[in-house]
């Protein structure tokens, strides 16, 4: 097979990003340069590497096999760029992925320890859903991903092998009110109650609803508002423009004006926080993060 370093790059990104288009902004490519390298692999390795799906594209079962192979040549060209750059006094770096508002409270708090503990440890960070975390930690341009996982906690992705997964806490879900609305004197409320309330949310598709309206309401949410960023989410509560559902470890980082509700009724609420990486990608660093995780989230 002449498969080339740059065509195994194209692979990788695709794969993360799940669009010819948003591998093309990635990489600084066209979108029929892309294709192009793509049909070039796919003729190196007398196989179909890409299905479309809407909105998309998905690895075929032989762009599954081949991706993990990508992932280590293009770490070992990595190697060879940092050799041919002479040594370095700089320690370990990793690359680490983590879902919405994990950077609010928990992140920061965890990478301050660890910098205390490890300065020779260096953690740089990006948001993202998760299935598009779980595909770049395949892909290997992230080393972990911090996600969220909702009962009954099935695996993060339905490829092999399965990625090395570890818990670092399970927290509630509440809702949180304005101070000064109907609720800003209550410890918890109903379900009934909240179905009158204006909604805060985020988007959400069928492959991961997100935080917003609570999941077990006994009717339609009224969505007053949707957005990702956490800090408009408690700005809008703040200002008393609806209610939102957070994890309960988010509390340290609610504005002024914004306080937590336990929903009283119906079935208890909660996600549990994991870091996950490659089964293969055994690292004392990442060992280190995640027990500076494990101990501030404590």
């Amino acid at each position: 097979m002449d498969l080339s370093i740059s065509g195994l790059r194209v692979l990788r990104e695709v794969a993360e990003r799940g669009t010819f288009t948003a591998a093309a902004q990635a990489l600084g490519y066209t979108q029929s340069g892309i294709s192009r390298q793509v049909a070039a692999l796919e003729r190196a390795s007398q196989a179909r590497l890409f299905d479309r799906v809407p909105g998309g594209v998905v690895l075929t079962p032989a762009g599954v096999r081949l991706l993990p192979h990508a992932a280590r040549v293009l770490d070992e060209m990595e190697a060879v760029e940092r050799t041919l750059r002479g040594p370095s006094t700089d320690g370990s770096t990793i690359r680490l992925g983590m879902f919405f508002s994990a950077g609010a409270v928990l992140v920061p708090r965890a990478l301050a320890a660890l910098g205390r503990s490890r300065p020779d440890i260096a953690v740089t960070t990006r948001e993202g859903s998760t299935p598009a975390l779980v595909r770049a930690v395949r892909a290997g341009s992230l080393d972990a991903v911090l996600v969220t996982s909702r009962p009954p906690h099935r695996p993060l992705d339905s490829e092999s092998p399965d990625l090395a997964v570890t818990t670092i806490t399970e927290v509630a879900l509440m809702v949180a009110v304005a101070t000064s609305g109907p609720f800003g004197d209550r410890e918890s409320a109903t379900r009934a109650e909240l179905m009158d309330q204006r909604w805060i949310v985020a988007s959400s598709r069928t492959e991961e609803p997100l935080l917003g309206a609570w999941p077990s309401l006994p009717g339609k949410a009224n969505v007053a508002h949707v957005t990702r960023d956490w800090m408009t989410k408690s700005s809008l509560v703040a200002a008393g423009l609806g209610v939102t559902t957070v994890a309960s470890n988010m509390a340290d980082a609610l504005p002024p004006g914004v306080r937590l509700l336990r929903v009283a009724d119906g079935p208890t609420e909660t996600r549990r926080l994991v870091l996950a990486h490659r089964p293969d990608a055994v690292d004392p660093a990442i060992e280190a993060l995640i027990d500076a995780l494990c101990t501030t989230s404590a």
